[in-house]
């Protein structure tokens, strides 16, 4: 076929509704880089699937509709599988992952082409005494931490190349660390614009918007006013809200709306990081959360929220205790650990928690619900995916005697997955139309450096399981509703008004998977095991899962937000 003929082709075929036709293509070059044939297309926005032929040119999408005669340098067969826009993680952790890993195969197996990341910290912006503070963090991933600003850190990711897009927030916890280091006090007003000064620069570097984490210190130590002050600054420029609620149990309304304040009061959207109900008090609450956001919506606040609907979260184990004893850091919590007569006061705590702050070990059902997860300390790797009442019973002591052992001998570094969750009100949460999700974790891989970890399973499977878990076997979610909540939804969220949706023009972000085997297999105790079913996962019009195995390409972007300014 001539290339005149193959563009009359798709000229005459347009008449039939279903197809978009982009910019003719240079004479003598093939109409398309890539035909995905015969698959059945969920374009993100929630309409009934069709079926379809996809055409893609230099990186974008050119066309929907009958191409089978189009000439191609390459076409994929998608018959019986399903052909959707690339999926985007609402909150991962990959920050310092994707200079380790920057293929992420945890993150793209489960068809995620896009993270947003940063919870509270975030890369940047640095100083020479945080990374002296962590040192120890960046030893463990063997990353030498050579940026100061989100410009450098954003300029690294470029010249190294990465798998997905990429967007990261600014930390608000960051920011507090950068001025006040771990003090527990509020900012003089010189030190509040100093902090709103990190925002601003944050901003005009290209960061996506603001987070918080007001639950776990030392985010926790900031004020409401203090938290709308560097809201203000992300507002005005055009950023995104994004905050780890105060509370994620008994005081979980109170927090919502506090996030509602936020952003009725700095004029920015609002988004609610991994929607729970966390702790055994708190087991059913799921409908007075959902009525509370809904109340927000209702009376004018464009406030959304995500989830990675599992009954288990991850924790750093310091976060059982009570916050005095973290004030200081990480070397201030083990000082305080070598002193008898300070752990049994803490002790006396995590068993009697004072009203003012929030006891994760009273929100556990038990101590077999607690198991260690990742850990620094190559002594302990035995202990990874024991719970604390194992190791408790093997070592002849109380189980918070055993949490104490651990962080002295850990460098308080220990992470564990805790069950304290119920499945209705995760199954509820799900269900929720402006709920998007996300894995709130880390791109790993089961090979290398990174392998070596024990994460929650969520960092392999949180998009797959909930394709696999609400939509296949429990029937609770359409097939187009999940995928509208990992792509279009998330990318209105966060204004990304070229990816999200299949439609010409935009980037193609686009997976083919199979809808009767797509699933998660990882698992509590194996977590590192890879999605299965996607046959292949497209970034930028470029494959990184081809035929359902990694390539070695990179083609992902950094993706800046809307305050960016170039650096002078």
């Amino acid at each position: 076929m001539t290339l005149v003929r193959a563009v009359a082709v798709l000229l005459v075929a347009s008449s039939f509704g279903r197809v978009s036709v982009a910019a003719t293509p240079q004479a003598g070059l093939p109409a398309f880089d890539i035909v995905i044939r015969s698959g059945r297309i969920v374009d993100g926005t929630g309409s009934p699937w069709f079926s379809a032929d996809l055409g893609i040119r230099d990186g974008r999408i050119a066309a929907i509709g009958r191409l089978a005669d189009a000439p191609a340098r390459r076409v994929i067969d998608a018959r019986g599988m399903v052909v959707a826009p690339g999926f985007i993680d609402m909150m991962g952790q990959s920050e310092l992952t994707i200079l380790v890993n920057p293929h992420l195969p945890s993150k793209v197996f489960q068809g995620i082409t896009t993270e947003i990341t940063g919870e509270g910290g975030s890369a940047a912006p640095l100083s020479d005494d945080l990374v002296r503070r962590d040192k120890l963090l960046y030893e463990q991933l063997g990353i030498e931490p050579t940026w100061r600003s989100f410009h450098d850190y954003f300029a690294r990711l470029e010249t190294q190349g990465i798998g997905i897009n990429f967007a990261s927030y600014v930390g608000a916890t960051q920011v507090r660390r950068m001025v006040l280091g771990e003090s527990q006090r509020p900012p003089s007003p010189q030190e509040l614009e100093r902090m709103r000064g990190l925002v601003r620069e944050a901003m005009h570097h290209g960061a996506a918007g603001l987070s918080t984490l007001l639950e776990l210190v030392p985010g926790s130590y900031a004020s409401t006013e203090e938290v709308l002050s560097l809201a203000r600054e992300a507002g005005q420029l055009g950023g995104v809200y994004a905050t780890h609620l105060r509370s994620e149990g008994v005081a979980v309304l109170a927090a919502i709306d506090e996030a509602a304040r936020v952003g009725r009061e700095a004029a920015l959207p609002v988004e609610i990081f991994h929607l729970k109900a966390g702790g055994k008090a708190n087991w059913g609450r799921m409908p007075e959360m959902v009525a509370e956001i809904e109340r927000a919506r209702h009376a004018g606040v464009d406030i959304a929220a995500d989830t990675y609907a599992y009954t288990a979260w991850m924790d750093d184990l310091k976060e059982f205790m009570p916050p005095w004893a973290l004030e200081g850091g990480r070397a201030a919590l083990l000082e305080r650990l070598r002193d008898r007569r300070i752990r049994e006061r803490i002790r006396t705590e995590m068993n009697k928690p004072a009203p003012d702050w929030y006891s994760q070990w009273q929100d556990v059902p038990d101590a077999g619900a607690v198991r260690v997860a990742t850990v620094r300390n190559p002594r302990l790797l035995p202990l990874q995916g024991k719970s604390i009442a194992e190791i408790a019973e093997q070592r002849h002591e109380d189980p918070i005697d055993t949490i104490f052992d651990l962080l002295a001998d850990d460098e308080a570094f220990t992470q564990v997955t805790v069950f304290a969750m119920a499945e209705p009100d995760v199954a509820l949460a799900v269900e929720q139309p402006w709920v998007s999700a996300c894995t709130d974790a880390a791109g790993t891989s089961p090979e290398g450096r990174l392998g070596r970890e024990h994460p929650h399973p969520r960092a392999y499977g949180a998009f797959t399981h909930i394709l696999r878990k609400y939509v296949r076997e429990e029937k609770r979610l359409r097939l187009e509703d999940a995928i509208r909540k990992f792509t279009a939804l998330p990318a209105q969220r966060m204004r990304l008004g070229d990816r999200g949706v299949l439609k010409v023009g935009l980037w193609a972000d686009v997976v083919v998977f199979d809808p009767g085997a797509v699933a998660d297999v990882a698992t509590f105790d194996s977590p590192n095991r890879l999605s299965e079913g996607m046959r292949f996962v497209l970034v930028n019009g470029v494959p990184v899962v081809d035929d359902g195995r990694a390539t070695e390409a990179l083609p992902g972007k950094v993706l800046r937000g809307p305050g960016q300014r170039r650096p002078r």
